[in-house]
């Protein structure tokens, strides 16, 4: 049992200079195109769910609780918050170029990200658009996305160090749980479990991810670096995690009933998606 505890411990601190270094280059993206993301995506219009799904691809700070303050002022439509949550990745793509995966998987990962995003964004606003039912008004909204999930305006060094400090924290806490529940249960039976059913694993993936902060993904991440499940699994728990997005959501948006829709909306998407990527057998 030490053993285990040493090793993870180890393993977790390899990746605390890679961490570090990723986080840096992401605050300092976000620091040169962080506002002008936010005033691209309110001037989308009908291009929303395509560039929403886009801009959330990228490494930015609280970017989907930005759309989701937009679109509780109803300044983008369901659609393109939709395409923001399921393309948002959060730690996954820190937590994969310090584990040195292959750049062409994190590519295809996150491409099929995008995808998902756009052909459900574009196809929510059109069934709305035919039931008549977007009401589009411009309001002016109050903004505590950056306050709600990092602390960018103190300065990318700071910003980044405690980015590292709180993702390195979780993942030597998931990596101990998981390395202790192979050594109790064996990964045999784990594997036999989640990997190789075509729905469990989905459906357990997207229940993780509607863990509304960073820590879905790391540990969504870690299950799968480790083969404790699919890359497809591990893509529907990403595309149903939004990072503290719907947290937000619930906050912000009066529409309690709305909330929930649009929660059990993302988790449907996400599942299905997961589903099908993993019965048709891509791979990554």
């Amino acid at each position: 049992m030490i053993e285990v505890i040493e090793d993870a411990l180890i393993d977790s601190i390899k990746l605390l200079p890679f961490l570090f270094i990723t986080y840096l280059i992401m605050e300092y993206i976000e620091h040169k195109m962080g506002e002008k993301s936010k005033e691209t995506i309110k001037k989308s219009g009908k291009f929303g769910p395509a560039i929403g799904a886009v801009l959330g691809i990228f490494p930015q700070c609280g970017f989907s609780v930005s759309a989701t303050n937009l679109y509780a002022g109803r300044v983008i439509t369901l659609g393109t918050l939709i395409a923001v949550y399921l393309s948002t990745s959060d730690e996954m793509l820190p937590i994969f170029i310090s584990e040195s995966v292959p750049p062409i998987t994190i590519f295809k990962i996150l491409a099929v990200k995008l995808v998902i995003g756009i052909i459900a964004g574009f196809t929510i606003d059109f069934i709305i658009r035919m039931k008549n039912k977007t009401k589009q008004t411009e309001e002016k909204i109050e903004n505590l996305c950056e306050k709600e999930h990092c602390d960018c305006e103190h300065g990318i060094f700071k910003s980044a160090l405690r980015h590292t400090l709180n993702i390195f924290l979780f993942i030597l806490i998931i990596t101990v749980i998981i390395n202790v529940l192979i050594y109790f249960i064996g990964e045999e039976k784990i594997t036999s479990l989640i990997q190789y059913n075509t729905f469990l694993g989905p459906l357990l993936a997207g229940l993780i991810g509607l863990i509304p902060n960073c820590a879905s993904s790391v540990i969504l991440t870690q299950l799968y670096l480790k083969d404790v499940i699919t890359a497809a699994s591990m893509i529907t728990g990403l595309l149903v995690g939004a990072g503290v997005g719907l947290a937000v959501l619930f906050k912000v948006n009066n529409k309690f009933k709305e909330n929930i829709k649009i929660t059990v909306l993302l988790y449907f998407i996400g599942v299905i998606s997961g589903i099908i990527i993993q019965f048709i057998g891509i791979t990554f």
